[in-house]
């Protein structure tokens, strides 16, 4: 039986579109998981790089910390977290954020201090406060590089975020964890293929998102390099 026949039998099942284990509840959890985890990690991320993109100052900090992120195994720190925490959100969210932080931290990092710092100066010419310069002049064009960390972030929360399984919480994960207990190699394939049509999903998502909110200006150069 190839991976055609797996994925035909897990979809055509119609007891796997109904109740608690159905995937629709399976589906909207994981992107419960991710949404939470995305939205701590960029409440996070997102003023430190910019600030820290502005003033240009803890660079090296940055690159130490996010470094030191990646290096943690996330399924190790869920494991860490489980045995210090309990069962509970925390010990699924935590490794999530972990994982989440360095790629918007850096990359929002990174895009404010690529930006030409002509219109910068100019700005700070007419007089305009530091924050206004950072929110008028510096993120309209900085925008792209920084969605592109978001969804950065996105795309790993929503690979990782099947170890939520290995300590009994729900998303998609389940289908792959119960299903290699069971040898139940329909329900494995099946939440595989499900975890990829939502990274296709969220990269629609964010290319949607980047079609609305960057100005044609900033994107014209992008599209021509």
């Amino acid at each position: 039986m190839n991976i055609l026949n797996f994925i035909d039998a897990f979809f055509s099942d119609s007891a796997r579109w109904q109740g608690y284990d159905g995937i629709p509840t399976r589906f909207l959890e994981h992107v419960e998981y991710t949404l939470m985890a995305l939205g701590i990690a960029a409440a996070i991320g997102l003023p430190v790089g910019l600030i820290t993109g502005h003033t240009g100052r803890g660079g090296n900090t940055l690159a130490l910390i996010a470094t030191a992120a990646r290096a943690l195994p996330s399924f190790g720190l869920m494991v860490l977290m489980f045995v210090l925490l309990g069962l509970g959100l925390a010990p699924v969210m935590i490794p999530l954020v972990v994982l989440a932080v360095p790629p918007i931290l850096v990359t929002t990092y990174e895009a404010v201090r690529s930006v030409d710092p002509a219109p910068v100066d100019a700005a700070r010419g007419m007089g305009m406060a530091e924050p206004a310069i950072l929110l008028r002049v510096e993120v309209p064009v900085a925008l792209p590089l920084i969605l592109s960390g978001l969804r950065s972030a996105a795309i790993q929360i929503v690979s990782t975020a099947t170890i939520a399984a290995y300590v009994s919480f729900g998303g998609l994960g389940r289908y792959i964890v119960d299903g290699l207990y069971q040898r139940d190699y329909e329900k494995v394939v099946g939440g595989a293929t499900l975890v990829a049509v939502l990274a296709l999903v969220t990269l629609g998502l964010f290319w949607a998102v980047a079609r609305l909110t960057v100005s044609r200006g900033v994107r014209r150069p992008n599209a021509a390099a």
